[in-house]
């Protein structure tokens, strides 16, 4: 079996981080890979001891010229199916470039923004597969009228291994620059508005004047950064609220933090959040999407309305207010990632599409 990839995120985080384990995972198997990312991506140098990497690029949904490009790659490679981890114009374009080749045609589906039902009926026509990666997206994209026949659950998974269940708390907190005494709180996303940021910054001016040692801290970047650090100023936070941008140390970091809050308004399942949880860290974050399915309310964190400031402050307290309560939370969370949410887990879940979907290309036997 040969496959070939299509990944257009540039960071290693999140669905590339997803692509990453996949691709470690078909090693293993024995199943030969080619990965199709942008050039000077991240991913491109972690994916080349597991797949042929080809580094091209990639201008996104207005980029026609992929079609070609991807499909030049199929014929090289000799891919027998086409697997499509992005919607940055890999979803259309890369899917075109299958049918033109001839083979079958996979599209991970990592987001649980609705599409309209016109969209979804043309675009979803182009692949064979569509693998949701939680049940919430799932259930959008049966709303949204794709076919049950077409659709698949393959959850995101984190590889608990490489995420210490110990806080090395001196160097990290030094890294960080903060106080070794600091309670940590910690938000690792993409500064974009459907992350919701601006929900903990409101609810955190009364939480700081009650825990004087607390410091919240912003892993990730993105276009709101201006926005946020301007209503951290107008809140007068700016000594306890930090955006530190993306850090590839998050995994050190992780263990160090007494809570990990997703205030999202929509989620696809949240990497983050399953990560958090291998570092024994209990998590709040908004009932929304594939949330439900990474954090169990009242078993490994805590759940609130999304948007809802008054929720979200009196969640934190909580937990800051009863250590004891997140320690048991963060070791069942730890516990269920690594029954549940383990690389083997994902990497078999996909080599059972391609499988089903190879079989199906097959030509019958003869009955002679």
């Amino acid at each position: 079996m040969r496959v070939v990839h299509v990944e257009g995120g540039r960071h290693l985080y999140g669905g590339a981080q997803q692509v990453l384990y996949l691709l470690r995972g078909l090693h293993r198997h024995g199943i030969a890979s080619a990965l199709v990312c942008p050039a000077g991506s991240a991913l491109a140098a972690a994916a080349a001891p597991h797949a042929e990497v080809f580094a091209l690029p990639m201008g996104g949904d207005l980029d026609g010229r992929l079609v070609w490009r991807i499909h030049r790659i199929l014929r090289r490679f000799g891919g027998d199916l086409l697997h499509l981890h992005s919607r940055i114009g890999a979803d259309t374009w890369g899917a075109l470039a299958g049918r033109w080749a001839g083979v079958p045609v996979v599209h991970s589906r990592r987001v649980d923004n609705p599409e309209p039902r016109w969209v979804v009926a043309l675009k979803y026509r182009l692949h064979d597969r569509v693998i949701a990666i939680s049940e919430g997206i799932r259930q959008v994209l049966l709303a949204e009228g794709l076919p049950a026949a077409k659709l698949r659950l393959v959850r995101s998974a984190v590889d608990i291994a490489q995420i210490p269940a110990a806080c090395r708390r001196p160097p990290v907190c030094a890294r960080l620059g903060v106080l070794p005494s600091a309670r940590l709180v910690g938000v690792a996303a993409q500064l974009i508005p459907r992350k919701g940021h601006r929900f903990l910054v409101e609810a955190l001016a009364p939480v700081c004047k009650d825990f004087p040692e607390l410091q919240v801290l912003f892993f990730g970047q993105g276009p709101e950064a201006a926005n946020l650090n301007r209503q951290i100023r107008q809140a007068g936070l700016e000594s306890r609220v930090r955006l530190c941008g993306f850090r590839d140390d998050l995994p050190e970091i992780l263990p160090c933090l007494e809570v990990l809050v997703h205030p999202a308004l929509r989620e696809g399942l949240g990497v983050a959040l399953l990560q958090a949880a291998s570092a024994g860290v209990p998590v709040i974050a908004s009932r929304v999407g594939g949330i439900p399915e990474a954090v169990r309310d009242g078993h490994t964190g805590l759940l609130v309305p999304p948007g809802e400031v008054a929720a979200l402050r009196a969640a934190l307290v909580r937990l800051l207010r009863d250590p004891l309560l997140g320690r048991r939370l963060g070791q069942a969370g730890r516990r269920r990632m690594r029954a549940h949410f383990s690389p083997e887990v994902m990497v078999a879940g996909n080599l059972a599409v391609y499988r089903e979907l190879l079989s199906e290309a097959l030509p019958p036997k003869s009955s002679d």
